[in-house]
This record gives structure tokens, sequence and C-alpha cells, in this order.
């Protein structure tokens, strides 16, 4: 059964998207089967993955309304070679609608059960706030991804983020956890970044991905193009940095299901 893997932080401008997509094709590029989630009204998963946001029929908003069933909404990312859940600004009206519903905070978890077995990982994009549709991916996931900059405010913001986590959890879904924290934009040569690490390897040891994504040119590139960076260019430092990231997140859940099985 596929681990879902929400990506989130509230603050934006930190590298979610980014990390959605070239995570999804690296995690193909090992041939784990995948889906992404574009769960922000933005739709930049939607674009840099090769699909035009404005000529959708359908989209997650039907899927979380129910106006139609998940599979139906789907759309294949040529280039990236993941199945994707699109979305647009129609989600914007999500946020309402939910408020009414039934099970509000569980809509995309039951959406996702039927098709959950298809994959060995599903990856959902999430807006830049603790907003209604962030709470149903963090009820519908397994574990938080949490990208974030090597900076004073995003330590901040951090802490904001574990207690939400941790309401949810408590609250909705006893079974979410952090998964990781993952370095974006980094650029060892600012001491503030050095400074960062430390103070996240103290409290957050091992949930620290080694793994870190520098800043680079092709990784910004890339969506305009609507492909990820392994597609893009290859040879580039943000895709050899995303396949790394994949090789750490397939690593860490084979050790996890072993030390289950122990």
């Amino acid at each position: 059964m596929a681990k879902v893997f929400a990506i989130a932080n509230q603050k934006g401008g930190v590298g979610k998207t980014t990390t959605c997509i070239n995570l999804a094709a690296s995690l193909v590029a090992t041939k784990r089967r995948v889906l992404l989630i574009d769960l922000d009204p933005q739709g930049n998963a939607t674009m840099g993955s090769g699909i035009d946001k404005h000529g959708l029929t359908h989209s997650i908003y039907d899927v979380l309304i129910g106006e139609c069933n998940l599979v139906d909404a789907m759309q294949y990312s040529e280039h990236g070679g993941y199945q994707l859940l699109p979305a647009n600004r129609d989600l914007t009206a999500a946020e309402v609608a939910l408020l009414e519903m039934k099970m509000k905070e569980s809509r995309l978890r039951y959406a996702l059960a039927p098709i959950r077995e298809n994959y060995d990982y599903i990856l959902i994009d999430c807006p830049p706030a603790l907003s209604m549709l962030t709470v149903n991916a963090l009820v519908a996931a397994d574990g938080v991804i949490i990208p974030m900059q090597c900076e004073y405010y995003a330590l901040e913001g951090l802490s904001d983020l574990v207690n939400s986590i941790q309401r949810i959890a408590q609250m909705l879904n006893p079974q979410l956890k952090i998964e990781g924290l993952l370095r974006t934009m980094y650029d060892p040569r600012i001491s503030l970044t050095n400074d960062v690490t430390e103070q996240l390897k103290t409290h957050f040891g091992d949930k620290l991905y080694d793994a870190v994504i520098p800043r680079n040119v092709r990784l910004a590139e890339a969506p305009s193009h609507g492909m990820p960076a392994l597609v893009y260019d290859r040879q580039s430092r943000g895709a050899i940095a995303y396949l790394a990231l994949a090789g750490e997140v397939v690593r860490r859940q084979r050790n996890a299901a072993k030390t289950a099985i122990a």
C-alpha cells in the first residue's frame, strides 16, 4: 500500500511544489509507482507537470466535493512518468464548500482509499497556509515532508507548523508524523545556513534529510517547460540532489519496514 506524504510548510516560496514534482519524477526513476496530488489552487504542480490547468475537465475540486471519482480526474505526466490529480483556481471554492460537508476534514483520505494499493508513493502538494485543504492533506497522510530554507524566519514558522501537525495527529490522524525536514535553496557558504542546520540536527535528529537541495538555475527553469529537472537537465545539481532525496526516502521506508517486522 502507498505511503502518503504531504509536502507542507505554512511559509510560501520554500520549494514545496519544486520538491513535489522532482521527488515524484525521481521516485519514478527508481521504478516506483507515483501519484502526485496538486492541492494548491495556484495549480503550479499541474503546470509544472506539463498539464494545462486551464483545460481541465475534472480536477481535485470535483473529487473533494463528490462530483467525480478520483480516477476520472487523473492525468498522466508524460515527462514525469507519474499520475497527477490536477488543480486550478476552482479549488478556491472548495474551502467554502467543504465547511458545509460531513467529514469535511477526511474527504481526501476517503477518496484515496480505493486506489492506495495501486501506488508506492502518493505525494500531496499543499497550499502555503493551514487551510481546510491542508487539513485534508494531513488527515490523508502517513507523514509530512517539510521543505524549508535555512534562515531565521523559517525556524520561527517551523515551530508553528510542528504544533499544527501535532494537533492534527491528536484530533484527526493518530498515525501522522513528521517524515523528514528538507533543506532547500541551500548554500553552505552562508554562516546562517550552517547555524540553522545545527539547530535542526539538535531538535530533529535523524528526521533531517542528509540530502540538501541547492539553489540551481535548472530547477527554476524546468517548470516553465512543464517538466521535472531530471528530464530538463539530468546532469544539473538540482536533478542530482532530488535523486539523492528519493534514494533516502526509499531507504528510510525500507528500514522502517524491517524494524516493524523485527
